[in-house]
């Protein structure tokens, strides 16, 4: 391989997130990579700090053009430049988003287990999470389409926030179902949030479909995409509401202002658009890496460790596991794995309905390091059931 994959330095002591907040040795709970990003954004990252000078910074063209691009090589999704604003991260674009195109009290549409943080953007706001809970058929999560409609008629029901590809479900949505989903929100005038952050964390060979792929979804759906969770630079606060209608994106791009959540630091823009423009190819052999981890962990979860039950999955490097053979509480269940083997996952609770008895598994480490967390949790698994 031309990248290293297996020897990342140790994040220990950084004040690190993930690595320092519970101080144990096997930490694969929040999703951040264990793995150093991309030397090319590196390289563009280091001339800027050897320029010195670190005082405001503007958005620049060629930003907004790298999105462009990328998006549109990889995935056929076209858009405009001008389309394209500039935000400090997904989570900051959710709570605008409902602010600017919701009132207090209004429902907002998701479909759990999704993303916990959802929860957040939607009550902190004093709106309802309106859940339709998504359906498990055999392993493979499938959206209700029946349950989602009588959702979206209520004339409390504003927004749907979609979750694309699916966190912690791994799921892919077809170009079909995002279709579907996207007549039911124009029958009864209800806007759609793609959360895309995940999209380019897929399966080799695998493609995930943006929402507005579909050029008539473009009336009514808008999106959040990163380059955050493909390239490992969370820390770097940087993202972009993509939104062709401009009815909807003006009303956010003022509430994005607003929040002061809209103006880059000196290296937001730099680490995006080298991303963007020359990390593919370390992207690509990421991407062998995290599923070559992901085939490991299920085969190993679905043979070697009785009652537990891992989800076959083509997107993001989070695995979901459900264990309620063993222990139905799964709190209390991973609270016995941190405390006997240092090892700390998400509880599927925080992730909303159908999440009890479950938890979610970050892959995104060096392939011995997951080997020893899996050998252990085997362990813990054993003893608690003893």
């Amino acid at each position: 391989m031309k990248y290293d994959f297996e020897n990342p330095p140790s994040r220990k002591g950084t004040d690190c997130y993930k690595w320092d907040l519970f101080g144990v040795p096997h930490p694969l709970w929040v999703a951040d990579m264990d793995f150093k990003t991309a030397p090319e954004i590196i390289s563009a990252l280091r001339k800027r700090v050897d320029h010195g000078i670190f005082g405001y910074a503007q958005i620049p063209n060629s930003w907004r053009q790298a999105y462009v691009d990328f998006y549109g090589r990889r995935y056929g999704w076209e858009f405009n430049a001008k389309d394209v604003v500039f935000a400090l991260g997904v989570v900051p674009i959710l709570s605008s988003s409902v602010r600017a195109l919701t009132k207090e009290g209004d429902n907002v549409v998701i479909m759990p287990p999704v993303y916990n943080i959802f929860y957040n953007s939607i009550y902190n706001n004093n709106r309802n999470a309106l859940e339709v809970p998504l359906v498990d058929r055999d392993g493979v999560y499938y959206i209700d389409f029946g349950k989602i409609e009588a959702a979206f008629a209520s004339p409390k029901t504003t927004l749907c926030i979609l979750c694309n590809p699916g966190n912690p479900t791994a799921r892919i949505w077809s170009k079909e179902e995002l279709n579907e989903l996207a007549s039911l929100a124009r029958k009864h005038h209800v806007i759609i949030l793609s959360d895309e952050i995940h999209g380019p964390v897929t399966r080799p060979g695998k493609k995930y479909v943006p929402f507005l792929a579909d050029k008539r979804n473009e009336d009514i759906a808008f999106a959040a995409v990163s380059p955050t969770k493909a390239f490992n630079l969370a820390g770097l606060h940087t993202a972009a509401l993509v939104c062709p209608n401009d009815e909807i994106k003006t009303k956010v791009e003022r509430q994005l202002n607003t929040d002061e959540v809209a103006e880059p630091n000196v290296f937001s823009c730099i680490a995006a658009e080298t991303a963007f423009n020359e990390g593919e190819a370390w992207l690509d052999e990421c991407l062998r890496v995290l599923y070559d981890n992901r085939d490991f962990a299920t085969s190993y979860i679905n043979k070697e460790i009785p009652g537990l039950k891992a989800y076959e999955g083509d997107a993001t490097y989070l695995l979901w596991v459900d264990c309620s053979e063993v222990e139905p509480d799964a709190a209390l269940l991973l609270k016995y794995i941190e405390t006997k083997k240092g090892i700390v996952f998400n509880d599927g609770l925080h992730y909303g309905q159908g999440g009890q008895g479950h938890f979610r598994i970050n892959l995104a480490c060096p392939k011995k390091h997951l080997k020893e967390t899996l050998v252990l949790l085997k362990e813990a698994i054993e003893d608690y059931l003893k």
